[in-house]
Order: C-alpha cells, then sequence, then structure tokens
C-alpha cells in the first residue's frame, strides 16, 4: 500500500474463499452483493467524506480485503492532499503526510498513467512502498469523471489471486461509482457556495456597496433581541442627504449616485465594532446601527459622522445650506424589551432626523423614545 492507516495487526490473515470450483458461484454473489450495497447505502450520504468511508467500509466488510483507501488529488492532479480508509491492520511505516506527490509510488503511477495497475506480487514491483507485511497483492484503480482524475482507488489482498477478471471488473465499477458520488458531491457544494452568495449579494446594495434595506431589517431585529437579553442600548442614526432632488436635477444622477456611495463610504468608516451596521435604507436615506452606544456616545458619532460628509466637499451648486453635500443626522437611543417592537427605534430617528431637517440641516439632531434611557 502507498499510504499508512492506523489499526490494529492481525496475528494472521483472515479466510477466504476459493475464487474456484464449488465457492465460485459465492464468490460472484459477494461481488454482486458488495455493488448492490455501495450504490444502496455507501453512495446515499450528502457529504463527501461520509460517502467515502462508506465506500471503504463496504469494501472490506464484504470482501476479504485487509484495507481499502481512496486516495484523492489535488485539482492539478500533482498530489494527492487526502485519504479515506478502512481496515484493521497497522501499516509498520509512518503515515504519509499530506501533499503526498504522484512521482512517488504504486498510486502515483496510477494516477500519472491514468490506468489501473494490478500489482500481483507487490514484492516485485519497483513503486510498492511495503508496509503490511500481510499484503501480497494490489490492485490501484483511476477515479475518473470525465476529464477529471479525482484519485485513486487502492485495495490490497492478502493472496496473489484474488485479483482475478471478475473481481477488478468489480472495482472498475466501484471506482466509476465513487467517481460519480465525488463529482455530484462536489457540484452539490459548487451550488451551496453559489447559493451563499447569492444570499450575500442579496443583502448588499447595489449601487453604495453596503448593507441594503433588507439586511438592515434582520439585523435590526438580531440586535434588538440580543441587547433585550443583555439589558444594552442600541443607538441608530439615520442620515438624510441635504436638498439630494436638486443636486440631481443641477448635475445629473451620475453625480448624485457617486455623492451616495461617498456618503456610504464615510458611514461605513463609524461601523467600527463587530455588531455594527452601515446601511442603505432607501433613496437618499442611510442609516447606521449602533448596538452599545448610550445617546450621548451615538450623539458624538452623528456630529463625527456630518462633519466629516462636509469635509467631503462634495460639489452642490443648489444647495440651500452649503456649496457642497451636507447631511442630516437624526438619533435613536432604546433599551430594547420585550413589550417593544424594534420598528420603534427607527421611528424614533426618522423623527429626529426630521427635526434636523426642519431646523436648519446640516445638523444632528438626538430624541428620546418612550422606553429610552441614556
Amino acid at each position: 500500500m502507498d499510504s499508512d492507516a492506523p489499526g490494529k495487526l492481525m496475528a494472521s490473515p483472515r479466510p477466504v474463499p476459493s475464487l474456484d470450483g464449488q465457492d465460485a458461484p459465492l464468490w460472484r454473489a459477494n461481488l454482486t452483493r458488495l455493488l448492490v450495497r455501495i450504490s444502496r447505502d455507501a453512495l446515499q450520504g450528502d457529504a463527501l467524506e461520509p460517502i467515502l468511508k462508506g465506500v471503504c467500509d463496504c469494501l472490506v466488510a464484504e470482501l476479504p480485503v485487509p484495507i481499502a483507501s481512496i486516495i484523492l488529488l489535488n485539482e492539478s492532479g500533482t498530489h494527492f492532499i487526502h485519504e479515506v480508509w478502512a481496515g484493521d491492520l497497522t501499516l509498520d511505516s509512518a503515515p504519509i503526510a499530506i501533499g503526498w506527490p504522484v512521482t512517488r509510488g504504486a498510486a502515483g503511477r496510477c494516477a500519472r498513467l491514468g490506468r489501473a495497475q494490478l500489482i500481483r506480487d507487490v514484492e516485485a514491483d519497483p513503486d510498492y512502498e511495503a508496509g503490511n507485511p500481510l499484503v501480497r497483492s494490489e490492485y490501484l484503480i483511476p477515479i475518473r469523471h470525465g476529464q477529471r482524475l479525482h484519485g485513486v482507488l487502492n485495495i490490497e489482498s492478502e493472496r496473489s489471486d484474488f485479483f482475478d477478471a471478475e473481481a477488478c471488473a468489480v472495482f472498475d465499477a466501484v471506482a466509476d461509482l465513487i467517481a460519480a458520488a465525488i463529482h455530484f458531491a462536489r457540484l452539490a457544494e459548487d451550488l451551496q457556495h453559489a447559493n451563499r452568495k447569492l444570499k450575500q449579494l442579496s443583502m448588499i446594495d447595489g449601487l453604495t456597496g453596503i448593507a441594503n434595506r433588507r439586511r438592515f431589517d434582520q439585523c435590526l431585529h438580531q440586535q434588538w433581541e440580543r441587547c433585550a437579553r443583555n439589558g444594552e442600548p442600541l443607538a441608530l442614526l439615520m442620515v438624510d442627504a441635504d436638498a439630494f432632488k436638486p443636486l440631481n436635477d443641477a448635475l445629473g444622477h451620475l453625480h448624485g449616485d457617486e455623492c451616495l456611495r461617498e456618503i456610504a463610504g464615510a458611514c461605513s468608516q463609524y461601523a467600527t465594532e463587530k455588531e455594527d451596521l452601515a446601511a442603505r435604507y432607501g433613496g437618499e436615506e442611510l442609516v447606521l446601527l449602533l448596538p452599545g452606544r448610550t445617546l450621548a456616545v451615538a450623539t458624538r458619532i452623528a456630529e463625527t459622522l456630518r462633519a466629516a460628509i462636509f469635509a467631503l466637499n462634495l460639489p452642490h451648486p443648489a444647495s440651500p445650506v452649503a456649496s457642497c453635500v451636507t447631511v442630516s443626522v437624526g438619533v435613536a437611543v432604546l433599551y430594547p424589551t420585550p413589550t417593544c417592537q424594534p420598528e420603534q427605534l427607527t421611528a424614533v430617528a426618522d423623527r429626529a432626523m426630521y427635526a434636523a431637517k426642519t431646523g436648519g440641516r446640516n445638523r444632528v439632531a438626538a430624541l428620546l423614545g418612550a422606553a429610552t434611557v441614556a
């Protein structure tokens, strides 16, 4: 065998049926049962590792073989990177580390040549790496699906006459089943990865690159429950670009979009903690969710943010406030309780933002909610 696996060295080889004569029907029945069991049981898992382990377990359980292993290749096919095995014999040599090159051993030869390798006498094979003193023969089959070589199926026997044509044909079929299982398992993994990416993208605002309203609503409810459990305050800053429609009318929507991106970037810089979130709430409104901040702390952050956006000096020739883009910021802080709804926080922040607008724009206003302690 070309890699080592833990286990207990048996004192003598297990009994095996004769491969001819009266035992031949039993032998063929064993091979048939092996294929049926692998098809029915071993390949029914959802994850790749238990599928491969199930195949190896089936081989060892149904046939008189001491060790069966599946050795997987990296994507470029230059190194074996993972091994799954079953059996009850300890090999003498130390386990081969991950990253075993295909230039080494009989399994490497199988991978390089891309065809099955039948070793009837392991002592006579120049590439066989001795490990188990009871092993006499070995059969290695490429695990291939289409043009992709996934790895090698390795089966060892304590007999030199074990791998007859019928047995080899069955093991070839097993390798094909394994290849299909690996292929579909990896397709499933790719699909799951794509679904996770799509879910992430569905939470991102396409214009500004920060979280969208859907993500904000989700995060607001999560942080509301968390802060309610921990007795912590939850702060919300609602940021609105002043006179945004006149800005679009004067300089065009492309300039307005760029201004929104700049404002979003500024908001993101103040989402400094793990649970903080900057999001586009809708239109020219953005929000900054800040768990754990009191009203005084949140108001200071809002004033710093307002000044930072003013310092960007984004041109706004139609603004009644300044020659550059400004924002009005509403601040609200609540201590969430089971009897309150998270929408109460957004309602208070919206009223605070409206107060900043009516108070002259380019300013910060903070309002206390009914359940607020700050």
